[in-house]
C-alpha cells in the first residue's frame, strides 16, 4: 500500500543507518536509541492505520441527515393491558417462491406467498414487497423453531413503526427489498430522549464512527445485527438494508430463548426486549392485530 508521502510500506522511512553516519560515530546511550526506534515505528503504524481508515471509510455508507419524521409517532397505542393477550393471528399462505423455509400446501387461499403478499397487501395498506419478507420470515421459522409460533403480523407492526415498511424518510423498497437509500437512524449520543451507545462498527453499517445509529427496515443497532444477522433472501450475505434479511434477523431475536410468541406472556416478553417501552408494545400489538384481522378475508379466498 502507498503512503501519503509517497512511499510504499517496504521502502525506508529515511536513509539508512549507514548512509547518514558519519566514518567515527559519536556514541549514543541505549536509552536515546531505544526512544528514536519507537518513534520511528509510532510514525510507520499512524502512516499506515491512517491509509487503512481511509478505505474502510469509503466502503461505509454515509450517515444520512436527521429527519424530524417518526414513523411511530402516527401509530395509536392499543388500549390493552400487558401481557393480558397476545396478538390475533395471521397464517401466511402459500411459500413456493420463498427460499429458506419448506413449501406450505394448503387446500384453499393464494397458491405462493407473492400472491398471497399481493392479496393481503390490497386488505392492509401494507406494501406488497415487504409483505413478502415478513411472511417469509414466518415460513423459516416454522422450520426452524416451530415451538416460537412468531406471525408475520407481528414483524409488519414493528416493521411499519420502525421504517414505515422500509420508506423512512422518503426511501422507496425496491423489488430487490432495498430501500432506495440506506435507512439509518438518528445519533445514538445520549441527547434527550435517545440512548447513549458508542460506536461498536466503526461505521461499517452505519456510516458513523463516532456514535452507533440503528440501521434497515427493522432498526438494527450494528452490534445487535452482528449476533442476529440472517439471511432471509437466500444471496449468501446478511445485509441489515435488506427486507428479508432484516425480518428474518427480527424473527429469530424475538424467538430468543425458546420463547412462544403466540402466548400473551411470550409475545409482550418478546417486544419489550425489542423495545423496553410499553407503548412501543402497545402500538405493534395494535398493528398486529389489525393487519392479521384484515388478512383474514384472504385466507378465504379460493
Amino acid at each position: 500500500m502507498r503512503t501519503r508521502t509517497g512511499k510504499t510500506e517496504d521502502d525506508p522511512i529515511g536513509p539508512s543507518a549507514e548512509e547518514a553516519a558519519p566514518a567515527a560515530p559519536a556514541p549514543r546511550s541505549p536509552g536515546v536509541a531505544v526512544l528514536t526506534r519507537l518513534l520511528v515505528v509510532l510514525a510507520v503504524l499512524a502512516v499506515a492505520g491512517g491509509g487503512i481508515w481511509l478505505v474502510t471509510r469509503a466502503a461505509t455508507p454515509e450517515a444520512s441527515p436527521t429527519t424530524t419524521e417518526i414513523p411511530a409517532l402516527q401509530v395509536k397505542a392499543a388500549d390493552v393491558r400487558p401481557g393480558s393477550v397476545a396478538p390475533a393471528g395471521g397464517a401466511v399462505a402459500g411459500g413456493a417462491e420463498q427460499q429458506t423455509s419448506p413449501q406450505q400446501a394448503r387446500s384453499t387461499g393464494p397458491a405462493t406467498l407473492s400472491q398471497w403478499a399481493a392479496q393481503v397487501a390490497a386488505a392492509t395498506g401494507v406494501p406488497a414487497r415487504a409483505l413478502q419478507a415478513y411472511g417469509n420470515a414466518e415460513l423459516a421459522m416454522r422450520a426452524d423453531q416451530p415451538g416460537c409460533k412468531i406471525s408475520w403480523a407481528t414483524l409488519a407492526g414493528i416493521g411499519r413503526i420502525e421504517s414505515n415498511h422500509g420508506q423512512y424518510a422518503g426511501a422507496v423498497l425496491g423489488a430487490d427489498g432495498r430501500p432506495s437509500k440506506p435507512i439509518v437512524g438518528v445519533p445514538l449520543d445520549g441527547s434527550a430522549g435517545v440512548r447513549a451507545i458508542g460506536d461498536t462498527d466503526g461505521g461499517r453499517y452505519d456510516g458513523d464512527a463516532g456514535v452507533d445509529r440503528a440501521v434497515g427496515p427493522m432498526q438494527f443497532i450494528p452490534g445487535t445485527w452482528r449476533k442476529w444477522a440472517a439471511d432471509g433472501n437466500g444471496d449468501g450475505l446478511g445485509d441489515p438494508q435488506q427486507i428479508d434479511d432484516a425480518a428474518l434477523a427480527a424473527a429469530r431475536y424475538l424467538c430468543a430463548g425458546g420463547r412462544d410468541m403466540a402466548s400473551p406472556s411470550g409475545w409482550w416478553a418478546g417486544i419489550l426486549s425489542y423495545n423496553n417501552s410499553t407503548e412501543y408494545a402497545q402500538k405493534v400489538f395494535g398493528l398486529a392485530d389489525g393487519y392479521a384481522k384484515g388478512a383474514q378475508s384472504v385466507r378465504k379466498q379460493g
